[in-house]
């Protein structure tokens, strides 16, 4: 290797890299269903024409010198052996034994001797099968993979046999736009965070500069001290020690439209009503086990994606962080739709999603043990990660079979035990959990819950109308 070119990864991607732990896997998972069976070698030329455009996937990650400092390493030819794999289901209960694999599978770490990514195809899922992906943070964002998973489909049988090109999807995150400001606003964020940061440990060492500190009078310091020094959430069982056991769960579809009307009423946005719908599905799991809910607020993360839109194709993480007060501790469903989204606003008016990925930009530059420290004071002020993706609006086809169901889930880091992922496809919205079986090990009860929240809202919606 002495002679081997390696490429340093970037200060964020190498963040990402390092938070990974065998109690929290930095995986994105993913679940593609498709409508009829589908061969091995089909899956694998796919994949195969698919990836190769991507250096990355054919890259491992390795660390180098004391520091550990993690770059990119070529491997050559990928072993198929390890990147493509086939389940053989009993095919009685298909959507248990799928639950299952992903169950399994979100709890094994991938293999850092090979490129950090693996498919699984899984059958028979009815008359059809599914596909599993697992890829690692550290090589992109869930905006980017989504790209890149779309890149495999057609819109059609025969177009999705063919190769396809990076797909150059419009609109997957609404919210991106939202937050996106110029780029010359990220370069100062990081320099001022760099410095906020070092700051900010440094008055853990010596108490008497916190005065110093807070002079700093700019609103993104004001934005990074508010983040840093915000109290911890308060406790509740979606908080706790965590164990390797990994639990996932889905919704049945919700038809968009249905979500779209209801925001329509409120004068809200299809996020705010689905943050507000998972809200009072965390609410009604809390009551369920008896738990105190009166005035309660935590925080979820949201990411917000920063991407340029000319840059869909590439690879990496460029998304910021907002953290969302969710109001659980509100029973009523119109008025938390109206709490949410007041404080959207507010945050959307912040500099916040800028500020948190120049901060991730100085935290990747630090030693590992900083970053752990770092990332560790975060998840204590945070309850759960959330994300909604605005996916394909009509069907696609991979491997010349119709897709059926799109579905993902996003890692937690900083000790957080609970991530909710949202993902509308072909005119239907579902909702996908992940938690520790440790503390939550029975995810399908938030998503029953969900479901009812969202029935609720809808029989508001209806007395409105009549």
């Amino acid at each position: 290797m002495n002679n081997e070119y390696l490429e340093p990864l970037n200060n964020v991607d190498a963040a990402w890299r390092h938070m990974e732990d065998p109690s929290n896997l930095m995986m994105v998972t993913g679940v593609i269903v498709l409508e009829d069976a589908v061969p091995i070698e089909t899956i694998k030329d796919i994949v195969s024409r698919g990836l190769s455009k991507h250096d990355r996937f054919r890259q491992k990650v390795v660390d180098v010198g004391v520091m550990k400092a993690p770059h990119w390493s070529s491997v050559g030819d990928l072993d198929w052996d390890y990147h493509l794999q086939t389940i053989t289901l009993a095919g009685q209960d298909a959507k248990a034994e799928v639950n299952r694999e992903v169950n399994r599978l979100m709890s094994e770490g991938l293999d850092f001797d090979y490129p950090l990514w693996q498919v699984h195809l899984i059958q028979p899922v009815g008359p059809g099968c599914a596909v599993l992906l697992r890829i690692h943070h550290c090589i992109a964002d869930g905006m980017a993979l989504l790209g890149v998973l779309l890149s495999l489909t057609g819109p059609s049988a025969e177009a999705s046999l063919e190769l396809a090109a990076v797909s150059d999807v419009e609109n997957l995150s609404s919210s991106g736009n939202l937050f996106r400001q110029a780029t010359n606003v990220l370069g100062k964020a990081s320099r001022l965070t760099s410095k906020l940061v070092r700051g900010y440990f440094d008055t853990l060492i010596h108490p008497s500069k916190i005065l110093d500190f807070a002079r700093v009078g700019s609103e993104g310091a004001k934005t990074t001290a508010r983040m840093l020094m915000r109290q911890e959430d308060p406790r509740t069982l979606f908080r706790g020690e965590l164990g390797v056991p990994k639990l996932a769960a889905w919704s049945r579809p919700v038809p968009l439209q249905k979500v779209k009307e209801i925001k329509q009423v409120t004068g809200s946005t299809v996020n705010d009503v689905l943050l507000a719908a998972m809200s009072g599905a965390l609410r009604q799991y809390l009551v369920g086990k008896g738990e105190s809910v009166d005035g309660l607020d935590f925080h979820a993360a949201v990411p917000v994606n920063l991407r340029d839109p000319r840059q869909r194709a590439k690879l990496g993480n460029e998304f910021g962080i907002v953290f969302l007060s969710l109001p659980v501790g509100i029973a009523d469903p119109l008025e938390r739709i109206f709490e949410v989204r007041r404080r959207m606003e507010e945050l959307k008016a912040s500099p916040e999603a800028i500020i948190s990925f120049a901060l991730l930009k100085a935290v990747g530059a630090t030693p590992v043990e900083v970053q752990k420290a770092i990332v560790n004071l975060f998840g204590s002020k945070t309850t759960a990660v959330m994300t909604n993706v605005p996916g394909p609006k009509t069907h696609l086809y991979m491997a010349g079979s119709k897709i059926e169901t799109l579905m993902f889930w996003v890692p937690q880091s900083g000790r957080v035990g609970l991530g909710v992922s949202i993902l509308s496809y072909a005119g239907e919205v579902r909702l996908g959990v992940a938690t520790d079986q440790g503390l939550v090990p029975d995810p399908e009860e938030i998503i029953h819950g969900f479901h009812r929240e969202l029935d609720a809202m809808w029989g508001l919606y209806e007395n409105v109308r009549n």
